[in-house]
């Protein structure tokens, strides 16, 4: 697996957002699954001792946004998504976020998600649909990388591809 890279102000991965939740992304470089480990806080509540949704979507995006970003290489927007939540997730309890791609059609890029406890019990499935960037916002996009020797594998990667 390799770690993805970093932007700075990224809500969820951004090393330098105070307020951010500072996930590690990881791909599969030969079957483009995404995967990243969660553990909410209690700062992430939307009712006592539950995970705000909100949360869990953000994180759910994320894991999908790099899954379509890998398979194109180029970086993807959110052009729509739709979250099932199928049961509470709670403080302190470590969820695995796991994204794929299903199928691409022209610029359309269709993604999945499913994040679950560590027993595999499925708290929350979600699915996406990304638009790359264009090829002049994409090489600007690269460019916004923190320079981390634990991600340059794969910002090299993205970086070679624009």
């Amino acid at each position: 697996m390799l770690e993805l890279p970093h932007t700075a102000g990224c809500v969820v991965c951004g090393p330098a957002n105070a307020r951010g939740l500072h996930l590690s992304l990881h791909v599969d470089p030969d079957t483009g699954i995404i995967q990243t480990r969660f553990v909410p806080e209690r700062e992430h509540i939307g009712f006592t001792g539950i995970v705000h949704g909100g949360i869990i979507s953000a994180v759910i995006d994320e894991a999908m946004v790099w899954a379509a970003s890998w398979h194109g290489k180029r970086f993807c927007v959110c052009g729509e998504m739709s979250v099932r939540f199928r049961q509470s997730a709670r403080i302190g309890s470590p969820m695995i976020v796991r994204a794929e791609v299903g199928l691409t059609r022209g610029k359309l890029i269709a993604t999945s998600c499913q994040a679950s406890d560590e027993s595999g019990k499925i708290i929350a499935t979600g699915t996406g649909k990304y638009v790359p960037l264009s090829v002049e916002d994409n090489r600007a996009f690269v460019r916004t990388f923190v320079d981390d020797a634990a991600t340059a594998a794969a910002a090299q990667i993205l970086r070679s591809a624009s």
